[in-house]
């Protein structure tokens, strides 16, 4: 531990903003980390073959009594945003099917983007660090005493290695986890789409009138067991 605090300490001020930046990535990784597989987990074919079963026996009350039960859950949340708007008409069942989306798409993607920022500024850092320990090389080969010239070129030198390992350290595991995690939203964003789709057709397709034979065909008074009924006999006599 002493030897990575000499490293650090060695590395000078950029090494410090490095390591900061380092600890904000770490944090990010394992709030991301905590909320995308455990927090949101769900188990999706369950949930939505029970809402499934609510709407097709129109218990829509019952179903979104079950998403306001699991309304930390992006998913039930959605879904409770759709059957709110069940009993209405098709177009209000869509827009609601917008509105949830609207809400629910940025909990995914919420802060995760900073991380492959981070990754970046890590590695610009580590480069400035470079350049910074370059700079004091040169001024010691310039201006330095040549008592203290090799003292004060190895710093500089170690200055320009140490803040390049820091920034390459930092952004390297952000980058991988920032790959990970993005893989991870994706996958709940394109499950999000897909079962509140489904959930809307089934909402629209149970407005839809029954066909019969009777709304198809309509029976012809004149007919009758398929065959034409004689016209009406005139009894009367003229």
């Amino acid at each position: 531990m002493s030897g990575f605090l000499n490293f650090v300490v060695q590395s000078g001020v950029v090494g410090w903003i490095i390591m900061f930046t380092g600890a904000v990535v770490i944090a990010l990784i394992i709030e991301r980390s905590r909320t995308l597989y455990f927090k949101y987990a769900l188990n999706v074919d369950e949930f939505t073959s029970r809402v499934q079963s609510f709407v097709l026996g129109r218990k829509h009350e019952e179903a979104i009594v079950l998403c306001a039960q699991m309304e930390d859950k992006p998913l039930a949340k959605a879904f409770k945003v759709i059957l709110e708007k069940s009993d209405r008409d098709d177009e209000t069942i869509f827009q609601a099917q917008d509105i949830a989306m609207a809400e629910i798409v940025p909990l995914y993607t919420k802060r995760l983007h900073y991380l492959s920022m981070l990754a970046n500024v890590a590695t610009l850092l580590g480069l400035l660090g470079t350049i910074h320990g370059l700079i004091l090389s040169f001024q010691a080969v310039a201006q330095a005493d040549p008592a203290q010239k090799q003292a004060m070129l190895a710093s500089g030198i170690a200055v320009s290695m140490y803040t390049t390992a820091l920034g390459l350290a930092v952004a390297i595991p952000a980058m991988v986890a920032f790959s990970f995690l993005t893989s991870k939203q994706n996958e709940l964003l394109e499950q999000l789409t897909e079962k509140c789709s489904k959930l809307t057709e089934v909402l629209t397709n149970s407005h839809m009138q029954g066909l019969n034979k009777e709304l198809v065909y309509p029976e012809n008074p004149n007919l009758k067991n398929g065959k034409a009924a004689p016209p009406p006999t005139n009894t009367k006599v003229s």
